[in-house]
């Protein structure tokens, strides 16, 4: 049995595997193509920096590129996180550091450097109902008071990728497009299968001409250990949020009932609660700094099973 102590090695998402993959380069040109209304055509132009070693509170950076004067972080979310500008604060003043050692940047000297311009973006394929693109901005996590004398800012552009959203950028890029159906396939299959069955499905029912399906295909057991653990992160969430939400109801109007207050206590307190639920598993993380994200799920499944 897998020591899940001792296995530190975090595994990729899916998106990573497609879009950050360095044999991948010219979907990951195409991808930048369509988000920003470009047409480079050289996917030797992109340089992938991905922050491989550096994990925050079981956070990883996803995908991350430097292509021209741009440095590109790119992640992945199925589940709606409104503190994604604080994550990408983090992510961008590490590759910035990496920037500034590789090319010898003199931060001390009177002569202004030069730093690529960051584009923070978030593809979201969660089932939480969002608009086709919003922005989220890191002074919306700051107290309103004060928030406007802020002397530093964050806007992250995140983009609805569910299939059937957003259907000009999909088309824009095909291998996006492929994925986002992917990703539905696998949801609709998960209704009546178990997920390994719902995923084996769904690779095979992919057209051969979708451009993706023969490296799926060459990288099988790595495309389904990350579609599982996506599917069992988002599966520990919802349970959470549940348990969360009951216990919050419970504890309130017992409280409600011992002082006197009215049932709307009861529903305030269960909504803190589920707020508190959505980072539960980076609190369990917090008070094991050995535990990968993957470990830190596994144990909250085995917690709660």
């Amino acid at each position: 049995m897998e020591d899940t102590k001792t296995n530190k090695k975090y595994k990729d998402r899916l998106f990573s595997l497609i879009f950050g993959n360095e044999k991948n380069k010219k979907w990951t040109l195409a991808l930048y193509n369509a988000v920003n209304r470009s047409n480079y055509t050289n996917p030797d132009d992109i340089e992938i920096n991905t922050i491989e070693d550096f994990l925050y509170m079981g956070m990883k950076n996803d995908v991350s590129f430097l292509l021209h004067t741009s440095v590109n972080l790119y992640e992945h979310q199925s589940t709606y996180n409104p503190n994604m500008p604080a994550r990408q604060l983090i992510y961008i003043g590490q590759l910035f550091d990496k920037y500034i050692k590789k090319n010898k940047c003199n931060i001390y000297g009177a002569k202004r450097i030069e730093l690529p311009v960051p584009k923070l973006v978030v593809f979201y394929n969660g089932l939480k109902d969002t608009g086709d693109e919003e922005y989220l901005y890191l002074s919306d996590l700051f107290p309103k008071t004060g928030r406007d004398e802020a002397d530093v800012t964050a806007r992250v552009r995140m983009i609805n990728i569910n299939y059937g959203r957003n259907n000009e950028l999909l088309d824009a890029c095909m291998p996006l497009y492929e994925y986002a159906w992917f990703v539905e396939q696998i949801r609709i299959n998960g209704r009546s299968m178990e997920p390994d069955e719902a995923i084996g499905k769904a690779l095979a029912d992919m057209p051969d001409a979708f451009s993706i399906k023969e490296y799926l295909l060459e990288n099988r057991a790595e495309v389904e250990m990350s579609c599982l653990t996506e599917y069992n992160e988002a599966e520990t969430m919802n349970m959470l949020k549940e348990e969360a939400r009951e216990e919050g109801l419970a504890e309130g109007r017992a409280e409600g009932r011992a002082e006197g207050r009215a049932e709307g206590r009861a529903e305030g307190r269960a909504e803190g609660r589920m707020e508190a639920a959505h980072s539960f598993a980076a609190y369990l993380m917090s008070k094991d700094a050995s535990l990968s994200e993957e470990d830190a799920l596994k144990e909250v499944m085995r917690a709660i099973n």
